[in-house]
């Protein structure tokens, strides 16, 4: 069954990379076409309804691009759609949510001092959480407030911070910052599965049929692909705060999260703004090194990190590891050449926290992270980074012998 363990671990590392890709591949075509929409100059030679035009040069060729506010006179012979990039993500997305999260809820996903449920709970509450911010968020845009571009936004990052907040009451920091992360990748996500690209459809249709498309349909699809670009980056940032449990793992992690929504919208106004050709504010940036400087203040007060799973209390769940004869030596290994980094207040010259947030100083806490250990220390070489503990060959074996040996007790 110890297979199992290296097995999950490369199924982890397929969807993590399918992921990074197709994010790439959706966050640059966004990017892209949102500096493109910006760039657009009127001039009188346009077409019968281009909304305007844009010349560009790259990889040697010159390229001429004309947009259409509602669409061209005529059906052009081939469209190229971008709607796959979206679509792959967020699955590739969920994918990873469901192995390490839901896969590893004991540990990644509940924090018992937060909030005491049964794993299966929390995978409920997790997967309700995503479609409640979808619904929510459509029924606000279809509302009334929806004609009111800003005043929509304001009231949806109030929601955004209700979620932030509310996900710290929840789940671990970690699993608070990735699920707030999910929540509004999702939202971006289905804005383009379930209005963009059908609205789009209905005007090719339209063309199709030889009628007048109605322009509706495309003020809609722009203004969720607003929301859309000055989301991506504070999504990007969630997705990654998986490292750094100083944003995720502090007593003001909400606020933390709050602040860089905030950095998300001034990093994006900046550059919208330069797009459209109408100046650079550089008070933009301003802005954001204020926020980033309050959010580094936010996370050493207080110095105790907090939203991490409560180790002692599944230890249950990871007996076998504490119970192996392997044990005692095991635990003499880590304290030797782990401890010094992975602990509450590590020792290592230059390392202030714990790596991810994880200590390895008691019983509990070497027995749950069995399996990182086993992978990280045993199967590869990735920690002691450099082996600058000078761990040893033998010594590793031991933490091979010790995960499998238990692995293999627990099934028998």
């Amino acid at each position: 069954m110890y297979e199992y363990a290296i097995a999950w671990e490369w199924l982890a590392f397929a969807a993590r990379w399918f992921h990074v890709v197709t994010a790439i591949a959706w966050i640059g075509s966004s990017f892209y076409f949102i500096a493109l929409d910006l760039g657009l100059v009127k001039r009188p030679h346009l077409p019968p309804g281009a909304y305007g035009e844009e010349w560009q040069v790259h990889g040697g060729g010159f390229y001429h691009i004309q947009k259409y506010l509602v669409a061209p006179a005529q059906m052009p012979e081939h469209l190229t759609w971008f709607k796959y990039e979206s679509y792959f993500t967020w699955i590739s997305g969920f994918l990873m949510l469901c192995i390490v999260y839901y896969g590893g809820a004991d540990l990644f996903l509940i924090d018992r001092h937060v909030l005491d449920i049964s794993a299966p709970v929390a995978i409920l509450i997790s997967l309700a959480s995503l479609a409640f911010g979808w619904v929510v968020y459509d029924l606000l845009c279809r509302s009334p407030l929806g004609l009111n571009t800003w005043g929509l936004m304001a009231v949806l990052y109030a929601v955004l911070v209700f979620m932030a907040w509310g996900y710290t009451q929840l789940f671990t920091g970690r699993a608070a910052f990735l699920h707030l992360g999910a929540f509004t990748a999702t939202i971006m996500s289905a804005n383009v599965f379930m209005i963009i690209i059908p609205n789009q459809k209905i005007v090719v249709a339209d063309l199709i049929a030889g009628r007048t498309p109605d322009p509706k349909y495309g003020q809609v699809a722009k203004q969720r692909s607003l929301h859309n670009n000055y989301l991506t980056l504070p999504v990007i940032f969630f997705m990654l705060s998986n490292h750094y449990p100083l944003a995720f793992g502090t007593a003001f992690n909400w606020v933390i999260a709050a602040l860089v929504f905030l950095m998300g919208v001034t990093i994006r106004h900046w550059f919208n703004t330069t797009h459209a050709r109408k100046g650079r504010p550089t008070w933009t940036w301003i802005v954001t090194v204020i926020l980033f400087m309050l959010i580094m203040w936010l996370s050493t007060v207080p110095k105790q990190l907090t939203g991490e799973t409560d180790t002692a209390a599944v230890t249950t769940a990871f007996q076998q590891f504490a119970d192996n004869p392997h044990f005692p030596a095991v635990k003499q290994l880590v304290s030797t050449r782990c401890s010094m980094c992975h602990a509450a207040e590590p020792v290592y010259e230059g390392v202030v926290r714990p790596p991810k947030g994880v200590a390895l100083e008691n019983d509990a806490e070497i027995a749950a992270h069995a399996r990182e250990i086993y992978i990280q220390a045993g199967r590869s070489h990735a920690m002691p980074p450099g082996n600058v503990t000078d761990i040893t060959p033998d010594e590793r074996r031991l933490l091979i012998a010790w995960f499998e040996s238990a692995v293999e007790g627990k099934k028998q």
